[in-house]
């Protein structure tokens, strides 16, 4: 599968390391586990945003952008890595941020991830839990098109069928280290939100048939609805790529038993 005929540009750290945790597989009696550090991606602390993030610039340059529009939680991942790198390459960046947990503390509200997204010199809107940030995003658009700027929208997540390319790309990028250790990968695990990431390896994977089969583990909706946003998003990149044949539903498996309260939201335990 060749993905070189999508603009992609390169500022991730790939491949990123393969690790094998073999104290941890020993303690849990078994399982012969290994982590593949995405943590390690580079830019503004690394993680799975990363390696979306260098397709979606990439569009965002091809159609002549010079402003970034995203959105998000207060102190999403997301929104940091976007800001980084409309910060790197030049182009303004607004961010709306919904408040979903509803906190007024200051520390919530004004450090971590957003103290980061203030010094990448984004636009920040606070918005409340609930809020249509659709109808907000199309406001934002409209005004910045009356000043003469020209955006470019990036769901939160970085989760469509262009940001997607990212993890199918990193499917390909995976199978090839195991092909280089002899290892042989049953299932892969991770965990699951704006369905992106899971739809790019289902795609990614299914596409080479490589028979390794994955599983989400919901960090947000129940088990039903997470399934369908990811093969909803799965079935549009295997398309895009010309793979969506090789697609079916059984390829999408999600576990939402640990869902908690809410996003930010501290587990009562």
């Amino acid at each position: 599968m060749h993905l070189a005929r999508f603009p992609r540009k390169h500022f991730a750290h790939l491949p990123t390391p393969l690790e094998s945790m073999e104290n941890l597989s020993r303690a849990l009696g078994g399982p012969n586990i290994w982590v593949k550090r995405d943590d390690c991606t580079g830019l503004a602390g690394g993680e799975n945003k990363t390696r979306k993030l260098e397709f979606l610039m990439a569009d965002a340059e091809q159609q002549g952008a010079d402003t970034i529009i995203t959105l998000g939680a207060v102190q999403s991942n997301h929104v940091r890595q976007t800001a980084a790198i409309a910060a790197k390459m030049g182009y303004h960046c607004h961010v709306l941020l919904e408040n979903r947990t509803s906190s007024t503390d200051p520390d919530f509200l004004t450090n971590g991830n957003v103290l980061l997204d203030n010094i990448f010199g984004a636009s920040l809107s606070y918005h409340p839990a609930g809020a249509n940030l659709t109808a907000e995003v199309e406001r934002l658009k409209a005004d910045l098109e009356s000043t003469g700027r020209k955006p470019y929208f990036i769901p939160g997540g970085g989760s469509n069928r262009i940001g997607a390319l990212g993890y199918a790309n990193a499917a390909f990028e995976l199978v090839g280290q195991c092909n280089a250790l002899g290892l042989t990968v049953d299932r892969i695990i991770h965990g699951t939100g704006s369905a992106g990431t899971q739809a790019g390896l289902v795609a990614g994977l299914t596409a080479i048939h490589s028979g390794i089969g994955v599983l989400g583990i919901s960090v947000r909706a129940d088990r039903e609805a997470q399934e369908d946003n990811v093969y909803r998003l799965a079935a549009e990149t295997a398309d895009y790529i010309g793979s969506g044949a090789a697609l079916t539903r059984q390829d999408v498996i999600a576990n939402s038993d640990y869902v908690g309260e809410g996003y930010g939201l501290r587990c009562q335990c």
